[in-house]
């Protein structure tokens, strides 16, 4: 069982933490003592709602804006964090972009703009944050990949490159890194009902169609996910690094058809 201050006085960055997974992911570690840097690159009002929770819960956050398709945007980020928090001990990359293009009809700057986000982003962010704890010693980078990373649907093909990139980079990160205690591992959700996730099925059917092909029978809620990362990102998780957890209610393990 995770200690109520597991994770005090230690520094968390959350990317695109303004709602969804994000948000419910840096209350998650507020609440076991975390000081949490809140990024966003657009939503600051999302941001400061997910500051006014934090808060509300007892704990500590910060809030700071950079695009983490902009390297300098990051780099100024880093920087900026290095004023507001002793030292970066847990590294969240949920920030993401979504494309839903068919692929006869996706552009390469759709490719582009994604993997600017996805791949580079979470690459570059890693790196920087990565230096500081091989300087301590320990550290934990979890990124947020998908269950279309290996099943895909149709009109993902953008996306799911891009979180397939993100799946083999967290097992090369790992074993880079490992020999300085530094662990990188990633999870894969299945379908959480976020609004991201909603917005992708334009409809009521549509959404009830595909909650009915989980075997559990229901969307999976962001704390689900957030659980998750808390449990890899402490000490419970000490001795696992280079894995993709898939949180899926069993969608993954499914026969596809129906039943």
């Amino acid at each position: 069982m995770l200690d109520k201050w597991a994770f005090a006085g230690k520094g968390v960055l959350v990317t695109g933490a303004s709602r969804g997974i994000g948000r419910a992911t840096a209350l998650a570690f507020a609440q076991h003592g975390a000081h949490v840097i809140i990024n966003y690159r657009a939503d600051e009002a999302g941001a400061w709602e997910t500051l006014e929770q934090v808060q509300q819960a007892g704990g500590t956050g910060y809030i700071v804006q950079a695009d983490v398709a902009d390297p300098k945007a990051v780099l100024n980020m880093m920087m900026q964090i290095g004023t507001l928090i002793h030292s970066l001990d847990v590294l969240v990359n949920n920030a993401a972009t979504f494309n839903r293009s068919d692929f006869l009809e996706a552009r390469l700057e759709d490719l582009d703009a994604s993997f600017a986000t996805n791949v580079r982003g979470v690459f570059y962010l890693s790196q920087l944050a990565a230096k500081g704890m091989v300087q301590r010693r320990q550290g934990s980078i979890i990124h947020i990949s998908s269950i279309l990373a290996t099943l895909t649907i149709p009109q993902r093909s953008v996306y799911a490159a891009t979180k397939g990139a993100v799946e083999s980079l967290t097992k090369a990160m790992a074993l880079d890194l490992v020999e300085y205690s530094v662990r990188v591992n990633a999870i894969a959700p299945g379908l959480i009902g976020t609004e991201a996730m909603t917005a992708g099925f334009g409809s009521e059917p549509m959404l009830a169609e595909m909650e009915s092909h989980i075997p559990g029978g229901k969307f999976g809620d962001p704390m689900d996910i957030a659980n998750a990362v808390m449990f890899l990102a402490s000490d419970l998780a000490r001795y696992i690094t280079g894995v993709v957890l898939p949180v899926d209610m069993g969608l993954s393990a499914r026969e596809a058809g129906p039943v």
